[in-house]
């Protein structure tokens, strides 16, 4: 089969390159867009529908142990919902913790060729790399957890900032990450020294440690700059979920200052009120602060009402949710590194806290004045799987849907909200920058979003329909590296996508210090805890930039 393609006749929305719904021709060759093909090129007619970049997902969790453990917890709902085999595919198991197999597939029957995992322990990236690898279609990454690092704490502790930036150099190069995560700050300590314990406010000095939750935000935000990774460092803010958390939030994005700092699932930490009385709405100070900094980028997080899975490294967030429902429930601590925790969980229309969450994910949304900044997720599957981003994006679409959907939710809950009120539509234009080239540009993955000549190949072509959920919910055609992997809505090729990580420079003799703590804490000898390159498999390194 020829290596050159052309689509002709659709409907380009390419807001990369100021091009909003163009009739235009792309050309692809050796899995590249080019700027012309030749006559022999196979082409495809797309009169009648609307050719996009591949979908970018920014957060989301898709592989590792915390993943395979969340997996091994429900295994009723993979008896449920199997993914069958095609002549072109494997077969995989589903329900909100897909399998391997499945989630690449998945993700490419809903136009979407890159996904990010969001949150890694350093000594599970090996185990991460082998998933991601057995995930087809999609080209990948992860975000290595760094936030609750107890030598890296130390070296703070004790004001060797050089040592920490060498340090966090050494850890994303070992472990073939894309850039740092932060997850509850400073918190993991107090809770495995104290029963229930956790940190409540971003300058409350740990015991453990004598840090507070500010001086680790602000030791990464600076080091991660100055080292230029791809992306600034990924931060679930400290207070997740409690009413009142939108004043952390608010001095989180403030301890930034003017540098690059992206904030995730920020729906759930834009509660107002007091802490242990029902929250009110504070999105609108959240936004607002996002809006007018320009330094600042986020995913929403967007809950949507249905079954979920709880999974995170905040272990004392999943500790209090598993008193919320009966069931299952894993807690668990990673050696010198991060906590982790799964729930089984499930978002009701009729419960107030979950309407509140749904209603505050939408505000964010339609009062964000710039769609480059705030990106859609669901921080799946903790606030709802990725298969409904099709529902998300017509309720973002379709006021007179949005209308409907919210006379279904508790009323008590929507009156603390401003959602009623806000009548704005996204365009198609502003779906192709909160799906595709928003994210692409905040991950500096500069291939990727656009459809501009040099980009890779991904790309979606839909059937342009008025009912926006049909219509981002079964693409036509996928092309990923300028292979088809669907056509006419069928599979009809496979693909192993690449890595993507970063390699920042550091000093060597940084190893000679971070040995000694090895050989006293961990259960892992030093001399194999960095991931070879044998791991990387196709791969593709990913230089960093200093400003948005």
């Amino acid at each position: 089969m020829s290596s050159s393609l052309r689509i002709v006749n659709g409907k380009v929305h390419d807001p990369a390159n100021g091009i909003d719904g163009e009739i235009r021709d792309i050309y692809i060759s050796d899995g590249r867009i080019v700027d012309a093909s030749p006559e022999d090129a196979v082409s495809i007619d797309a009169s009648g529908m609307v050719i996009m970049p591949g979908g970018v997902d920014i957060h989301c969790h898709i592989a590792g142990p915390k993943v395979n453990l969340a997996r091994k917890l429900q295994p009723e709902d993979h008896r449920r919902d199997p993914h069958p085999g095609t002549p072109y595919t494997r077969s995989g198991s589903g329900g909100t913790v897909p399998s391997t197999f499945a989630t690449g597939y998945r993700y490419s029957t809903l136009g979407y060729t890159t996904a990010m995992e969001a949150a890694v322990t350093p000594i599970g990236a090996r185990h991460t790399l082998e998933e991601l690898h057995d995930t087809p279609v999609i080209d990948k990454g992860f975000y290595v957890l760094l936030g609750n690092n107890i030598f890296l704490q130390n070296l703070l502790k004790e004001g060797r900032r050089d040592e920490f930036k060498q340090a966090v150099a050494w850890w994303v190069n070992s472990t073939k990450a894309f850039t740092t995560k932060l997850v509850n700050p400073g918190g993991d300590e107090p809770w495995k020294g104290k029963k229930n314990a956790n940190v409540e406010d971003i300058d409350e000095k740990s015991t453990e440690t004598g840090l507070s939750p500010r001086d680790i935000i602000q030791a990464f935000v600076e080091t991660v700059n100055e080292l230029g990774l791809p992306h600034p460092p990924h931060i679930h803010c400290n207070n997740l979920g409690h009413s009142g958390n939108y004043k952390t939030t608010l001095e989180t994005m403030k301890t930034a200052g003017d540098l690059r700092a992206h904030i995730a699932h920020i729906q759930f930490h834009s509660y107002g009120g007091e802490r242990g009385k029902n929250p009110t709405s504070a999105a609108r100070e959240i936004i607002e602060y996002v809006n007018s900094h320009p330094n600042i980028s986020c995913d929403v997080g967007q809950v949507m009402f249905g079954k979920s899975t709880i999974m995170t490294a905040d272990a004392p967030l999943a500790y209090l949710l598993r008193g919320f429902k009966k069931g299952k429930w894993v807690n668990a601590d990673t050696e010198c590194e991060s906590g982790c925790g799964i729930v089984p969980f499930s978002y009701q229309e009729h419960v107030f806290m979950h309407t509140l969450q749904w209603a505050i994910g939408l505000e964010l949304f339609l009062m964000s004045e710039d769609p480059w900044r705030v990106l859609l997720s669901t921080d799946h599957p903790n606030g709802g799987s990725f298969m409904s981003y099709p529902k998300l994006i017509r309720l973002l679409m379709d006021r007179e849907f949005r209308i409907e959907e919210m006379k279904k939710v508790n009323q008590k809950a929507l009156d603390k909200t401003s959602l009623r009120d806000l009548k704005r539509e996204y365009t198609l234009n502003e779906i192709a920058i909160i799906t595709r080239a928003g994210p692409a540009r905040v991950l500096s993955l500069r291939n990727k979003g656009h459809l501009g000549a040099g980009a890779d190949a991904d790309i979606t072509i839909y059937d342009e329909q008025e009912d926006k959920e049909a219509m981002f919910n079964a693409p036509r055609y996928v092309i990923k590296s300028g292979k088809s992997i669907i056509h006419n809505h069928e599979f009809v090729g496979d693909h192993i996508g690449k890595l993507l990580h970063s390699t920042p420079a550091f000093d060597t003799d940084i190893e000679q210090i971070v040995q000694p703590f090895f050989e006293d804490y961990y259960s892992i000898e030093f001399a194999n805890y960095a991931v070879s390159d044998q791991y990387l498999h196709d791969h593709e390194v990913i230089a960093g930039i200093k400003t948005l």
